[in-house]
């Protein structure tokens, strides 16, 4: 999977959906969990714009690794996941992604998959989450989109950014498709990466006899719109 693809993420880009109106569960989404888990503080929005944040419910960060298992005759897809997503999106009004007001974060101890050796290796040695407790993307800049799009339309575009996984940090792009509905933005965004960009170990474990190079992560995103005290 290319560098260049979640998770907090990709959904980020989606806020350009300026079209959008404010509702209760963006009012009560904040920044202050983002401020405290990810790598440095946000900075505040100091110009004109609005912030989409991650609302409650309808986000999940997935990674998939297509793996061969001991006694199974095909190789299939490990896919661990977490709802456990944080963060906002700035736009300016030239519709620009703002980076420093911008973050999405995972818990990288909530990654959850159909079997308890998987992910526990996947946070304590892959991840190292006691470490590394925070999987962090910040969105720099969207590509292939007007922003704001109009209409009510899916839009696939890139969004680009800053991936750090277990303290390293890499340049991604995420292939996303949004749409705006209901004073929402949803949508998904996935990006690739091999094990080797972020400095992690493929898995060597007597019940697995061979794993893929890449890493698929991918973003089911909800993001609703709040605005923003210039």
């Amino acid at each position: 999977m290319s560098t260049r693809h979640f998770i907090a993420a990709a959904g980020a880009a989606l806020g350009i959906l300026a079209g959008c109106t404010a509702s209760d569960e963006a009012r009560s989404a904040t920044v202050d969990t983002i401020t405290s888990t990810s790598n440095g503080a946000l900075a505040p929005l100091t110009v004109a714009g609005t912030r989409y944040v991650v609302a409650p419910s309808g986000n999940e960060v997935r990674y998939r690794v297509r793996e061969q298992l001991v006694g199974f005759d095909l190789p299939n897809d490990a896919v661990g996941k977490s709802t456990a997503v944080t963060g906002v999106v700035a736009i300016d009004d030239a519709g620009r992604i703002i980076r420093d007001a911008s973050r999405f974060v995972i818990d990288a101890a909530t990654f959850a998959s159909d079997r308890d050796r998987r992910d526990n290796y996947v946070r304590g040695r892959l991840l190292e989450a006691a470490q590394y407790p925070s999987v962090v993307f910040v969105p720099t800049e969207a590509r292939g989109i007007t922003l704001p799009p109009s209409g009510t339309a899916s839009h696939t575009f890139d969004l680009l950014g800053d991936l750090t996984v277990r303290g390293v940090t890499r340049p991604t792009t995420w292939r996303a498709t949004a749409k705006m509905a209901n004073g929402e933005v949803s949508g998904t965004a996935i990006t690739t990466f091999a094990f080797v960009d972020f400095e992690m170990q493929k898995p060597k474990v007597r019940s697995v006899l061979s794993v893929a190079d890449t890493i698929a992560l991918e973003y089911d995103f909800r993001l609703v719109r709040e605005e923003s005290t210039p």
